[in-house]
């Protein structure tokens, strides 16, 4: 008998010339998953570990016609969303999850770097507000993206659960409300559906490991496990597993460690 055909996933995002997050940081995901990946760049930037030091948005069309010749050959399991930048970008990703519902989109609304540097243009965040996000099977915003959408930053395990629960009804899809950003030996993050009902997740820091590329690598897996056919739940559970195995099992490069990929 033939081998069963690899699950494809897709990610739509932005190069990283330092190799940690983006487009760089899914690839390795997804091939750790044992998923095949695929890919449309929207920008490439000039940056590494310690910030970001250019930015060129390549044309929505281009983008377009990336994801359009992904989808033309590969049957696309799951895909996922990470730096878009542009209005028209994100209006030509939104148009394409609202022609093909049937691909899970996991959209992380990358707007601002750890290091400071803008990753959405301010005319942008409409558009992620009303195409974008409506059209997510899960939306993995930080507690900085949280609170551009919220307008309030949420400090506590309670007030993500709160806050995930409001943004999950708003926009009528789930939310995974990232806690890395507070304070404290622990870590949580919170799943938020428009029921009303929130699923708490929670595990210990890792402490003295370079976070770079975390919010692309765990919304990646999340992608990955559904292409394979996961739950949203069981996926969420297993990528935050794996996250952490990449945590404890860090790779020293220069003077830092950093996540490991292959762990």
């Amino acid at each position: 008998m033939p081998p069963a055909e690899l699950p494809v996933a897709l990610t739509i995002a932005g190069s990283d010339s330092g190799g940690g997050a983006g487009i760089q940081a899914d690839l390795l995901t997804f091939a750790a998953h044992g998923v095949f990946g695929t890919t449309a760049i929207t920008c490439l930037t000039a940056q590494n570990p310690g910030g970001v030091t250019a930015i060129e948005a390549l044309p929505a069309p281009f983008v377009a016609e990336q994801i359009a010749q992904v989808h033309r050959y590969f049957t696309v399991r799951a895909l996922k969303t990470g730096m878009l930048y542009s209005a028209e970008i994100i209006g030509a990703v939104a148009e394409f999850l609202a022609e093909h519902p049937e691909i899970p989109g996991v959209v992380d609304p990358v707007m601002v770097a750890t290091s400071g540097a803008v990753l959405l243009r301010p005319e942008a965040l409409a558009v992620v507000r009303e195409k974008l996000l409506p059209r997510a099977a899960l939306a993995t915003p930080n507690l900085d993206e949280v609170a551009v959408l919220l307008g309030e930053r949420p400090s506590t395990p309670a007030a993500m659960a709160a806050a995930g629960r409001r943004l999950a009804g708003t926009y009528g899809v789930p939310f995974l409300v990232k806690g890395g950003h507070l304070p404290g030996a622990d870590l949580t993050d919170v799943l938020a559906r428009p029921d009303g009902s929130a699923r708490t997740y929670r595990g210990p820091r890792i402490p003295g490991v370079d976070t770079h590329g975390s919010g692309c690598t765990l919304s990646a897996a999340i992608t990955a496990n559904l292409a394979k056919g996961l739950a949203l739940d069981q996926a969420v559970a297993a990528a935050r597993r794996y996250l952490r195995r990449g945590l404890e099992r860090s790779l020293a490069l220069g003077s830092r460690r950093f996540i490991n990929h292959r762990p």
